[in-house]
């Protein structure tokens, strides 16, 4: 008797992939192939650093005082009974246009419309 070693079915062969190598500095340049998620990921982490820089220039110019009171450079008056607010600009700023010293008294105190109540405290415009 004599002995045949097994033979594995044959398989078709693949052609051999030639090594690749990334050649440093010296030698040329080393590609750097980034995948559709590695791509996201860098795109992400610009994004969130951008915002992260907006946000922190944005604190130092929303700062507020510390105390309850407004500015110094702000003159306020209290709203006197049955008067509104058109009574009030002409009789803190007597004279300028009335209408010019309502916007500006409905922006500074941040009005929606023309009502006050008696006793309310106003800021005027400098």
């Amino acid at each position: 008797m004599t002995w045949t070693p097994a033979v594995a079915p044959s398989t078709p062969h693949r052609a051999a992939r030639p090594a690749v190598r990334a050649l440093g500095p010296a030698g040329g340049h080393a590609h750097v192939r980034l995948t559709r998620r590695g791509r996201l990921v860098v795109l992400l982490t610009l994004v969130t650093l951008l915002l992260a820089a907006f946000s922190l220039g944005r604190v130092g110019t929303q700062a507020s005082p510390r105390s309850g009171r407004p500015p110094a450079l702000l003159a306020q008056t209290t709203v006197h009974q049955g008067e509104s607010l058109w009574a009030v600009a002409r009789r803190v700023a007597p004279g300028q246009d009335p209408r010019a010293v309502v916007m500006r008294l409905q922006d500074l105190n941040h009005l929606d419309g023309a009502n006050v109540y008696a006793g309310q405290l106003l800021l005027l415009p400098g």
